[in-house]
């Protein structure tokens, strides 16, 4: 496994590498490469089914974290856009029926409950797409009826978010393309902007140029809040902690802005007990008080297209930084929603796999 070290530096490109023995920071930059894989099979004709069809909803069945956070994020991208209700659920609802889209999505072709939803949605008479690994229980249950979009690039389940998010946005632009247009880009699009990101953050690239070490930099060795301004960005905050916490075992809660603006007193500097200045050899716990800590750092994700109006939203919050795409790169358009939450999704993730090079806290 990888080893963390906490003597190792961010900008030690010789000893990044040498002790990534399992590949984390590769997986961490093949979001891309999911995303085209998808192209290419939506490109094979495989959702020819969907288009033209009005069905009465279409329900993202999510069998692991990282399929329902994908799915978190399109229903609060698309909600507003689509003519047809977007449902996420864990399994297949007993109300669906040969009006409905099913997707079921996972990483884990032996799930038991996976392949129930499967079947059950076939049995019903929906259309079924299946995005998990086309083998054991879920490949008997798919029989050749359901359409199928397995991954083609094998990564582990911690960044596969990116293949889910772009197998939903796949079959909602199958069926409402006219909808979306503008709102959803081509998935090469998308892969670009993704690798795009991936190559800023290369082991390389040190830390003043590197978004993701400047990232990891700021996470290491302190208390961490990850708050999102907007329902799609609340969403991506959870993956981003949970990233954090299963790549470096670094643990960053999760939560809407609004919540954590209500907690900003809570928020600010442990002050030393009486007042007075800390001295780490004379401290002592149980007589005067706990050890002061600074205050929480609060990263504020953002897809505003209005960067001062994100920051004015947050600037009450004692210690926050903006995490956003918005006038951060020289491009004269403001990238799509979609885009910008490629980039920081891979961003998060390739922050978490420095943090576990590094020691992480």
């Amino acid at each position: 496994m990888t080893a963390p070290s906490s003597i190792l530096d961010l900008d030690d490109t010789g000893a990044l590498i040498d002790a990534d023995v399992d590949g984390i920071l590769r997986f961490a930059a093949l979001g891309g490469a999911q995303i085209r894989a998808t192209a290419a099979a939506v490109d094979e004709q495989i959702l020819d089914r969907l288009h033209g069809l009005h069905p009465r909803s279409v329900v993202l069945v999510c069998g692991d974290a990282r399929a329902a956070r994908a799915g978190e994020l399109v229903v609060a991208m698309l909600a507003a856009r689509s003519a047809v209700p977007l449902v996420t659920a864990p399994v297949t609802p007993p109300w669906v029926g040969p009006l409905d889209v099913v997707v079921v999505a996972g990483d884990d072709a032996g799930d038991p409950q996976l392949a129930e939803s499967v079947a059950a949605a076939l049995r019903r008479g929906a259309e079924v797409v299946v995005d998990a690994p086309d083998e054991g229980p879920i490949r008997g249950a798919a029989a050749g009826r359901a359409m199928l979009l397995p991954p083609r690039i094998r990564v582990p389940v911690a960044y596969s978010l990116l293949r889910h998010l772009a197998v939903f946005l796949a079959v909602v632009v199958a069926m409402e393309a006219t909808r979306t247009a503008g709102v959803v880009p081509p998935l090469a699009d998308l892969a670009d902007s993704a690798d795009g990101e991936a190559g800023r953050d290369q082991p390389g690239s040190e830390v003043f140029r590197n978004p993701a070490k400047a990232l990891a930099s700021r996470i290491q060795s302190r208390r961490v809040a990850l708050a999102g301004d907007s329902a799609v960005t609340a969403a991506l905050a959870r993956h981003a902690g949970e990233s954090l916490l299963q790549v470096a075992g670094v643990i960053a809660s999760a939560s809407a802005l609004p919540d954590v603006l209500a907690a900003r007193d809570r928020l600010v500097a442990i002050p030393p007990a009486g007042g007075e200045s800390y001295d780490p050899f004379f401290h002592d716990e149980q007589l005067d008080g706990p050890v002061p800590a600074p205050p929480v750092r609060v990263l504020v994700l953002s897809v505003e297209e209005d960067r001062r109006q994100a920051e004015r939203r947050a600037a009450a919050l004692p210690d926050m930084e903006l995490v956003s795409v918005v006038g951060e790169f020289e491009a004269k358009a403001v990238p799509s929603v979609p885009e910008q939450v490629a980039v920081l999704a891979v961003r998060f993730e390739m922050a978490a796999a420095y943090l576990r090079l590094v020691g992480g806290r």
